[in-house]
């Protein structure tokens, strides 16, 4: 079986986020992670080359594929600022109308700037992740 390519790292967080060309990307960058690092109480840590994520969770599908993710990890992209989160379906389709400008791209949520969302949702998605992650995931 493959190696998950999107593992924990000992890189520097404030190094990634210190090389993100964009000015403006990265200051929303470092404040979207600032916020949900005090808002949780967990570290944030590199998980491959370009994934800031916060804690951690191990998986095992039913095929036999296990591994360890990051229970909330937001991403710089060319295009965008992407969040991977986990929340509960309805959880989600009730705070998503309320979040601002956003795109969803399978199970994520990609935003231009910080000025475009309602970050009391944002931590509030966050929130739900982690418990969501915590009760399918327990052990």
């Amino acid at each position: 079986m493959a190696k998950n390519k999107t593992v924990e790292t000992k890189e520097s967080v404030n190094d990634f986020i210190a090389k993100i060309y964009e000015v403006k990307k990265r200051k929303d960058f470092s404040s979207i992670t600032d916020m949900i690092s005090k808002h949780t109480g967990l570290e944030p840590k590199m998980w491959g080359t370009s994934i800031v994520g916060f804690g951690s969770y191990h998986y095992k599908y039913e095929s036999g594929r296990e591994g360890d993710a990051p229970l909330v990890g937001i991403a710089p992209r060319a295009s965008s600022i992407v969040l991977y989160l986990g929340c509960e379906q309805a959880v989600r389709d009730d705070l998503l109308p309320k979040f601002g400008k956003h795109k969803l791209s399978g199970g994520c949520i990609h935003i231009h700037k910080l000025e475009d969302i309602d970050t009391a949702v944002l931590i509030k998605m966050v929130e739900n992740s982690i418990e969501q992650i915590k009760n399918n995931n327990p052990g």
